[in-house]
């Protein structure tokens, strides 16, 4: 016979003086029954800690570490992909070095691929046409509206690149209708470019080796655009898209890239239209992508930039984008080696194009028009997408997405409003505590973990000394993130406690010790219901601002909340409350564990690696801030995932062993850091310091120096003292790089002029200074010098409008007109040049200013800034480069000067 659970009807019935007795030993029986229920067990909620722990991990490398077997060119056959034959393409690349542009070794890795493209030609299908172009570039100008680059002029001349286009001989419409597959051949100055982007290349030409014996069957044609310019500013995508006349035809484009080494390459931006990702849903062997990655790339928390923006911003096109993504931190540096990339990496890429290639080359139904898809990134019915264990992929449009989600806030909130209202002014209460709970929880999960940031840079040489060992956040960030939580639910805990055995003492007479035991487990059960609440909110605010990755806040809310209505039921007020059960927590985590945890741990590996680069601005800000953003996403994720599982601690006799474990966690990983045992950085996993011999001609006297500065927190006392080359470090060495601002440095005393000649010197003067109506004209002649590369700022707080032309003749080829106005918020408009060999070196520029300005103003800064670059290493950078800790590498990127920089300004005029 099933015992009924006493409800509060019993316990405050009138009792005759012959049930006296009989009631009191009820109560005492009750009493002990919910004192034996309000004991949970430690070793069990360790016991599922540790399962949910190892369960995350589990799916993470499950989902992001699972790469099939690479296969040998006879494993592949003839139409398949083998990961061995594109690791031959990699090997290659990489022997060339670094290979920027206007390089001799670009010219020789051109070559290479050059000769494999033709080789493809040689051996395709005889019933389908192989056409190679070896395209050079005339001059462009590249302005995007949006991301990295936003409000420059991007210039470019003299860049070649390599297209290969590959149709069936007897469909007429083929060539009329492409697919765009594109990746760059150019490297930075530093790095041999393993990941980025050889391993893309390389993929591309197995890829165009395969389609080559496949096309005959295609409806449509596909194009291999290998680029160069991609790291000077996407200029290689441009100069294709505005240039090429195959750029007409392409109806879809495809961009590989590489932030890392291998592993999986994953979708980070896909779209507008949908159609790309649901077949590449539909088609991918190892479906790999997660929306919130693209959330958090066009938002602009990662700064960088693809080929993607191009097509997608210039051209109108929809498509994907992917990327390789292990090991982030040797991203740009000497560490991106092929020794780094990981076997199954190159074939998870490659059969997943060739899949979805084979499958959309053959469609009907490929978008023929350009001027829909640019009507969709308008009104874009975008496409929400995530895999699942790397396995599946789900797609779904954003319009359906809102849809569902505005249904479920609804029947949420009209839950929650009868709940309230059957409950009555105590239900309100509870819930305004539950959301109070929420609020500390986060508060102090947050201040916990930024404290352990703001101690490292007093403790370590490092202000991120986890960065070349990773795992050093769980102790760091996680134990404290973890800990404040627990302290937050806890202050929320004993107020509704509080709250609820007031409640009860109007309602029941009971002991005190039983009220209590009752209150606790309401609390209990309204902090596990908190959960619900801070998923609605975060689902609402999604919904609103049309987040794709707002999926995750439905992930987490509806398991959790069908997984309470089906095993607790407890809605009815005149029940006694019961112990949570684990089934509960059980089903609640286990779809989002499944879904988000892989991709909440590669997240924050992922800004681990991304710590090498954080300081765009070097020493401008806080030693201490990339530590704190590692630990605000910690804590962030901390709060979000761990809100249903820390509910059960407060009844549980392992909470004094846990809070003990955590600071006793916290505790050694602070001292591990400060006994400096393990390095902040090491020979693989390298600090990102630069080494340039900066030539100042802005003055009457040249002068010149080396410049020490690093885009990784932490000062460099202890680099330069291991130098030794008489380096003062400090912010009074402030150096501007016109489009990249040094804040900290380490610069040597003025050095002898040594490993440049004269024509490298560049040079401004005024041709012509006329007054027009209105204003003035200030015709400016610059010679860059020996370089091709350059970066110039024209004061646009004084400058109405400017054009720039190639030589010193009016009649030459207009490159740039109509310069915008204040493009930063220092007011200057910043033009980038990167050319190759044949590019010019000597520009005219016009100036046009409305007004004269005053005698003060002329003396603040400069009408013109110029920096030039040339990768070319003079004895003294040398020697401080043999001199330089192994544990530091040389970081490029395309706002970052070479080694050698030569700085010039034009002054105000009369």
């Amino acid at each position: 016979m099933r015992k009924r659970h006493p409800k509060a009807s019993d316990l405050t019935e009138p009792s005759s003086s012959s049930k006296e007795t009989d009631a009191s030993s009820d109560k005492d029986a009750l009493d002990k029954e919910v004192q034996a229920d309000v004991k949970r067990s430690g070793k069990v909620w360790l016991s599922v800690l540790i399962l949910i722990t190892y369960s995350s991990w589990v799916v993470y490398n499950y989902q992001l570490g699972n790469l099939p077997k690479p296969l040998t060119a006879k494993q592949a056959g003839k139409r398949g992909f083998s990961e061995i034959e594109a690791i031959k393409h990699v090997k290659a690349l990489t022997q060339f070095g670094p290979h920027p542009v206007s390089s001799d070794a670009l010219v020789h890795a051109l070559e290479y691929v050059l000769a494999e493209v033709e080789k493809v030609k040689e051996t395709a299908h005889w019933e389908v046409d192989v056409n190679v172009d070896f395209f050079e570039s005339k001059f462009g100008v590249n302005r995007l509206v949006g991301g990295l680059f936003k409000g420059k002029s991007l210039v470019y001349s003299d860049i070649s690149h390599i297209v290969l286009r590959i149709l069936p001989k007897y469909e007429s419409d083929a060539g009329d209708n492409a697919i765009l597959v594109s990746s760059h051949i150019d490297t930075v100055f530093t790095t041999g470019g393993a990941g980025d982007c050889s391993s893309c290349v390389a993929v591309m030409l197995e890829l165009a080796r395969s389609a080559s014996q496949s096309a005959h069957g295609f409806k449509n044609s596909i194009i291999f655009l290998f680029n160069t310019g991609e790291e000077e500013g996407l200029n290689g995508a441009h100069s294709f898209i505005t240039q090429h006349p195959w750029s007409s035809t392409v109806r879809l484009a495809i961009d590989l890239e590489a932030m890392g080494t291998g592993g999986k390459s994953s979708i980070f931006q896909a779209g507008p239209s949908p159609w790309a990702i649901e077949n590449f849903a539909l088609a991918a062997k190892y479906p790999s992508g997660q929306i919130i990655g693209q959330d958090l790339f066009t938002s602009g928390i990662i700064k960088s930039a693809t080929d993607f923006q191009v097509y997608k911003e210039v051209a109108g096109l929809s498509g994907l984008d992917f990327a390789f993504a292990d090991n982030t931190a040797v991203y740009h540096t000497k560490n991106d080696k092929i020794e780094l990339i990981k076997p199954g990496s190159l074939q998870h890429l490659g059969e997943n194009m060739l899949a979805f290639l084979l499958r959309v080359a053959s469609s009907s139904d490929l978008p023929k028009d350009k001027t829909l898809q640019g009507e969709e990134r308008s009104n874009p019915d975008s496409a929400v997408y995530f895999d699942v264990l790397g396995k599946y992929m789900i797609v779904y449009r954003q319009s359906l997405a809102t849809m569902l989600y505005v249904s479920v806030i609804m029947q949420s909130i009209l839950i929650w409003v009868l709940s309230v209202f059957m409950g009555g002014y105590p239900a309100v209460v509870s819930l305004i505590l539950s959301c109070l709970s929420i609020i500390l929880s986060w508060i102090f999960s947050v201040a916990f973990s930024v404290a352990v940031a703001f101690i490292l840079p007093w403790i370590s040489s490092s202000p991120v000394p986890f960065a070349s060992n990773p795992w050093m956040v769980v102790g760091l960030f996680v134990s404290p993130a973890i800990l404040g939580s627990i302290s937050g639910q806890h202050v929320a805990f004993i107020f509704l406690r509080k709250k609820s055995s007031n409640r009860n003492s109007n309602k029941m007479q009971v002991s005190p010790r039983l009220r209590d035991n009752l209150a606790r487990l309401e609390a209990e059960r309204w902090l596990f219901k908190s959960g619900f609440i801070q998923w609605l909110v975060l689902l609402a605010l999604g919904t609103y601002y049309k987040l794709g990755s707002t999926y995750l806040a439905l992930v987490w809310l509806v398991p959790p909340a069908f997984a309470y209505g089906l095993l607790e039921a407890t809605l009815s007020p005149i029940r006694l409350p019961k112990p949570l059960k684990l089934a509960t927590l059980l089903i609640s985590l286990a779809v989002p564990i499944l879904v988000s945890s892989g991709s909440f741990i590669q997240l924050t590996g992922t800004m681990i690696g991304m710590l090498i680069r954080f300081d765009s601005n070097p020493g401008v800000t806080p030693e201490w801030l990339g530590s704190a953003l590692i630990a605000v996403v910690i804590a962030t994720f901390i709060s979000l995932s761990m809100v249903y599982l820390l509910a059960y601690i407060h009844l549980s006799g392992a909470k004094k062993s846990i809070v003990t474990a955590l600071c006793i966690i916290t505790a050694l990983s602070l001292a591990l850091v400060s006994s400096g045992v393990l390095p902040a950085f090491t020979e693989d996993t390298a600090r990102a310091v630069n080494v340039v011999h900066v030539v100042d001609t802005s003055g009457q006297d040249q002068v010149a120096f080396i410049s020490l500065f690093s885009n990784t927190p932490g000062n460099l006392n202890m680099e330069a003292e291991q130098i030794k080359e008489g380096f003062r470090c400090g912010r009074e060495n402030k150096i501007d790089f016109v489009s990249f601002e040094a804040k900290y440095n380490c610069v040597t005393k003025k050095d002898a002029e040594v490993g440049w000649d004269k024509h490298d010197i560049p040079v401004l003067r005024v041709i012509n200074d006329k007054e027009r109506e209105g204003g003035r004209v200030i015709a400016v002649s610059m010679d860059t010098g020996g370089s091709s590369r350059w970066t110039l700022r024209i004061d646009m707080d004084e400058i109405e409008d400017f054009t720039m032309q190639v030589g010193e003749e009016e009649e030459e080829e207009l490159m740039i007109e109509r310069g915008e106005k204040s493009s930063n918020e220092e007011g200057w408009h910043q033009i980038q040049f990167a050319g190759g060999k044949k590019a010019p070196t000597s520009f005219v520029l016009k100036l046009y200013k409305e007004e004269e300005v005053s005698d003060d103003k002329k003396k603040q800064r400069p009408l013109l800034k110029l920096r030039t670059d040339l990768n070319r290493r003079t004895p003294q950078v040398q020697r401080v480069l043999e001199r330089l800790p192994p544990f530091c590498t040389m970081f490029g990127k395309s706002t970052s000067p070479f080694t050698l920089a030569f700085l010039a300004s034009l002054p105000y005029t009369k």
